[in-house]
């Protein structure tokens, strides 16, 4: 069975090869440094044998507890914002059918997103739908008391007790938070919630592959043994016992890094199928939270294909010089479709007649991989044969270790996330919450008239 390839022969001769040999054993070092425990947060390192130490258990026991959940809704609301909603959505919207507002699959319940946003519209809308629909709640947060989640979770509740009363209200939701402590823990345990833990040793952005993300993609249908299959299968092709150069994350944080250090502060993910526009969101979350400290980082950024090469591609081909381009590639699509013969040819695609559509995006693809590394840009490649469940399993788990090496080498501690408390702060005094008077009176008048409703 094939695996995850990647292939950095375009970033040179934007690095030499000289210099790519002269960090490997930085590179090496920084993968047995994270393996042993001996770096900076070294107490969030839990993700790295997940999979393969917790994920069967956790598979039987999600597919065990929750069937009777999926039986009983048409609707599933996962309510999480950042790394307690972002993997599941990536997964499901990867895997869904790419019309799935229609409800063309019929045997799983809709599952839909709440708790990400402070939008009045958009949590008004949602109870539109829920009033006529039959739901289950998944609450995800490891506190109980992120401002985004805990609204969104009030009100939903708020709204199962109504629909249902409160036992049956207390029966449609799952909670996925802290083992023994919080106010969310606290709930559950009080209402008798089912309910399941975020490891305390995961952090939010690299929890995707624990309860916090199987749970809500086993709800929507899929496999979700298929998905640890994949992540256990890439834990061993990213072991430090693997050399560094047939290591595909040691590599691929080698190589950004080293680009890093030529003066290119930015990566574009470019996907190339409109279901994956929610993994590059997931991996936004991923590097931008975990390298972008201490005036360092890369910024990460992302495009869908073709579509943005009607938008973005102009900057990609002509702007500023500072950035490179990861191309994330699907070699076989799921269904086949071909292109038609016309006789009058008026649309001059005759050329194209009988050719499937997945052959023209490949060579659309490889034009743009050309133009843009003529142009100036440095491309990176990774490839997975087709989008499923078991090679999905393989690029997070890719993601999530090249990520932790990436950090290493920048020097920042790629598992905290000081900066995100900063906005929280100054929100509570604005709201004036217990607690932060002192801040109140000091940004008093700062925002004078705004949020007055």
């Amino acid at each position: 069975m094939e695996d995850l390839k990647l292939n950095i022969s375009n970033v040179f001769p934007f690095v030499s090869e000289s210099e790519v040999e002269l960090m490997k054993e930085e590179t090496r070092g920084s993968l047995e440094d994270i393996h042993k425990g001996e770096v900076k947060g070294s107490e969030y390192l839990g993700w790295i044998d997940f999979s393969s130490v917790h994920g069967e258990k956790l598979s039987a026991e999600i597919e065990e507890t929750l069937e009777p959940f999926r039986e009983k809704a048409e609707v599933i609301v996962v309510t999480g914002i950042g790394g307690s909603y972002l993997g599941s959505r990536a997964i499901i919207d990867s895997l869904s059918h790419c019309f799935e507002v229609f409800a063309l699959r019929n045997d799983s319940p809709k599952v839909v997103f709440a708790g990400h946003n402070l939008s009045e519209d958009y949590l008004s809308g949602l109870l539109d739908i829920l009033n006529e629909k039959s739901y289950v709640v998944v609450v995800i947060s490891k506190s109980g008391t992120t401002t985004e989640p805990a609204v969104a979770f009030r009100i939903l509740r708020n709204h199962l007790k109504i629909k249902y009363g409160k036992r049956e209200a207390n029966r449609r939701i799952i909670a996925i938070t802290d083992p023994s402590k919080g106010a969310l823990r606290k709930m559950a345990d009080e209402e008798g919630f089912a309910s399941f833990s975020v490891p305390g040793n995961v952090g939010g952005r690299f929890s995707v592959l624990t309860a916090v993300g199987l749970v809500p993609v086993f709800l929507s249908g899929f496999r979700i043994r298929r998905l640890i299959e994949g992540a256990c299968r890439m834990e061993e092709l990213t072991t430090p016992l693997v050399d560094c150069a047939e290591n595909p994350s040691a590599m691929y944080a080698l190589a950004r890094n080293a680009l890093y250090r030529k003066g290119k502060k930015i990566e574009v993910l470019a996907t190339n199928h409109p279901g994956m526009i929610y993994f590059g969101e997931w991996w936004k979350q991923l590097f931008g939270e975990s390298e972008g400290k201490g005036e360092k980082g890369i910024f990460p950024a992302s495009v869908n294909y073709t579509a943005d090469l009607h938008s973005m591609g102009q900057y990609l081909q002509d702007g500023e010089r500072h950035l490179f381009e990861t191309f994330l590639t699907i070699n076989s699509p799921g269904r086949r479709l071909m292109i038609p013969h016309e006789e009058d040819d008026s649309d001059e695609l005759n050329y194209l007649a009988g050719k499937r559509i997945s052959r023209v995006q490949k060579m659309a693809e490889s034009g743009t991989i050309i133009a843009h590394y003529d142009g100036g840009v440095p491309v990176l490649q990774i490839e997975i044969p087709s989008l499923d469940e078991y090679y999905l399993g393989q690029l997070i788990y890719f993601f999530e270790k090249a990520c932790a090496v990436s950090g290493i080498l920048l020097g920042v501690n790629p598992f905290d996330q000081p900066g995100v408390e900063d906005y929280k702060n100054n929100m509570f005094a604005l709201l004036n919450k217990p607690g932060f008077e002192k801040a109140s009176q000091n940004i008093a008048g700062r925002f004078k008239g705004r949020g007055s409703h």
